[in-house]
Order: structure tokens, then sequence, then C-alpha cells
């Protein structure tokens, strides 16, 4: 049998088939160098726990106060003064609607105060005069009685004309649409040379406290909410960490949606923990009943699973290394961990870190305790 030597000395083999050996034979040594370091990954076994019933819901955040302001008088829009995103004192000026003929209101409503007065006086001191000659025998009781009435006449024309005016004045300060409280400005529904008539809206404005989390529980559902010993909200924090809100008071309306049917339940929530929310937010709600009923559920560590498209899997150790297994997930169980539904069976092992489980060469470590 002819020597390595020889072999590669013969006229049969070339140059490049020399350099496509060494090659090979340096990526397999680099290969067995990287199992050799490659530093052991954590596991976890999957673990059967008794838990109680959980229902997790879809929620949205609003504001309690909140209003659509409309305008009260009728004309052009002259000045919008606010966009979305505005900060507005309560009192302050949002929109102003021509008042040129609110204008002539308060004037006309001036001049039949002035004329009301004039006639008043005049009444008044025919009244004096009447009442002096009827004290002398120059006129009848009857002639004091007229001239009484016409006073009490005139008197309450002058009642009625400044009521008009005040009526006017009124009318007129409806052409300046104010803002109702202290808040932001959340969306505008007119625009300026826009034709404002009552009704109408043209701002829609909120506080940004106090908020609340308001939810759609299904018929289905309503049993395990109303029966749910701790309620929290999930909204989502840096660095894809949940955070967890425990809301302050809870109120469903006494009332159900005839097209979903659903009923409305709301969530007030504390200011501290709700100062960085915002209106329209979406969250999720979680009712999590007494352990009285509950039932075994599997679950795994939220950080053990991996999403590729639409692919939800673990890691689970064979002993050899790591195999990508497929698993259906169920609803949240605390704050790390996740229901198993298929997939998974009580006793395996699964990566804590997918990203090193699933590289070549990766071998598991004792499971975590």
């Amino acid at each position: 049998m002819k020597s390595l030597q020889t072999i590669l000395s013969s006229s049969r083999w070339t140059r490049p088939y020399l350099v496509a050996l060494g090659a090979f034979v340096s990526v397999i040594l680099t290969h067995q160098v990287a199992l050799a370091q490659a530093p052991p990954v954590p596991t976890v076994a999957v673990l059967s726990k008794v838990s109680g019933v959980m229902v997790m819901l879809d929620g949205v955040i609003e504001p309690v106060k909140q209003s659509t302001v409309s305008a009260q008088a009728s004309g052009r829009i002259v000045i919008l003064a606010v966009k979305a995103g505005d900060k507005v004192r309560a009192g302050q000026t949002l929109a102003s609607i021509d008042d040129r003929e609110a204008s002539v209101g308060v004037q006309r409503s001036k001049a039949l105060v002035n004329q009301a007065e004039a006639e008043l006086r005049n009444a008044q001191a025919s009244l004096e005069r009447t009442r002096d000659l009827q004290t002398k025998g120059f006129v009848s009781m009857a002639a004091l009685d007229s001239a009484n009435a016409q006073y009490q006449s005139a008197l309450a024309m002058r009642e009625q004309a400044v009521a008009g005016a005040r009526q006017s004045g009124i009318a007129q300060g409806f052409t300046r649409v104010t803002a109702p409280f202290d808040g932001w400005i959340l969306q505008t529904h007119a625009q300026a040379g826009d034709l404002a008539v009552p009704g109408k809206p043209l701002v829609t404005v909120y506080a940004p406290q106090p908020l609340r989390a308001v939810v759609q529980v299904p018929a289905s559902r309503t049993q395990s909410v109303q029966a749910a010993m701790q309620t929290r909200i999930k909204v989502d924090g840096p660095h894809d960490k949940p955070l967890w809100i425990s809301p302050t008071a809870r109120t469903a309306i006494p009332s159900a949606d005839p097209v979903s049917q659903t009923t409305e339940w709301r969530l007030d929530l504390p200011a501290k923990e709700a100062a960085n929310l915002v209106p329209g937010q979406q969250v999720q709600v979680q009712f999590l009943q007494a352990q009285t009923g509950s039932v075994l559920r599997l679950t795994v560590p939220r950080a053990a699973v991996v999403r590729r498209g639409e692919l939800t899997a673990v890691y689970v150790s064979t002993g050899q290394g790591f195999s990508l297994r497929a698993v259906r997930l169920g609803a949240q169980q605390g704050d790390e961990s996740v229901e198993v539904l298929a997939g998974l069976k009580a006793g395996d092992e699964v990566a804590l870190d997918p990203v090193r489980g699933g590289a070549v060469g990766a071998r598991a470590a004792q499971p975590a305790k």
C-alpha cells in the first residue's frame, strides 16, 4: 500500500486538491475546538403547577374626564386657536365664531333698556304728580290707580329689557368656545372658515389624570370575571418587560351590547403607575380566580420560548444536545411563566436561552433549581 506521502507526491494530485483537503481538515478541527469550548446552556424542567382559573382580555386606556366641546351659536368659525396635542387651561378660548350678529343683538337690547328706563322715569313722575293731586282732592282715586298701574307696567318693561340684554350678552359669549377644564386637546373636528351650528363638535378635550382601563367582557366569561379575586393590567414596559398595575376600583356597566354580547368593565388606575400611559393605548387585563376549582397546568418560562415567523417553539434537551420542538401556548401564568397546551410533557428540560440552545454543539447544563 502506498504511503500518504507517496500518494500526495504522485502526479494525480494537483495543488488545488491539496488546498481543499487542508481547508476541510481545518474546518473539522475548528468545529471540534468549538464543541469543546462551548459553555453549557442552562435548562429548566417543565412543571405542572396548580393554578386557578385565569381570564386574559384585551383592553384600552381611556381618560375618566373627556369632553367633546360643541358650538352653542351659529356663525362662521373665525379662529381655531388650538390643535391636537395642545395643553389648555380651564376657561381658555378654543375657537371664536363670527359675533357680528350677536353684537347687533346686544346693541338692540341696550337701546331697549334705555327706552324702558326712560318710560319708567316718566311713569314714576306721573305717579308722584297724581298722588299729590289726589291728596289735594283735584283728581279721583281712579286716576291714582291708573297712574300706579302705568308705573308698574313701566317697571316690568324695564326688567324685561334688562333680562333681554343679559340674554343677548350670554348669546354673544357663546361665540367664544372655552375649555371646560384643564387638560389636553385630543382631536379637532372643525377648521377656521367652517360653519358652526349649535351642537356641532369642535374639539375634544381630556384630562391626563385620572385614567382607567376599559375591557369588553364576553358573556361566556362574565361569571369568571365576577368571581375573580385578583385583577391586574399588563402594560408593555421598556426592554419588552411587562409592567403590572393593580386597579384601585373596578366597575361593571349593568348592560350588554346587543351585537357583540359583551359587558363593559372599567378599572380605575392609580395616578403614579398610570403617569406614562396615554388614552387609546392597548393593554391586557388579567382576572385571576381563587384556588377553588384549580387545575394542573404545564408551564415554562417566557424566556425559553422562541418565535420564528408563525412557529412558536422551545429547545428541548435530548441528552446529546437540543432539538427544536413546536409548542402551543396558553395564557400567561404570572410575570415570567406561560402555560403550554401541547408539545411538551412534565419533566422535559428546555433551554432557558434559546439563542445558545440553537447553536451548533450546544449542550445542556444542570437544570436550574
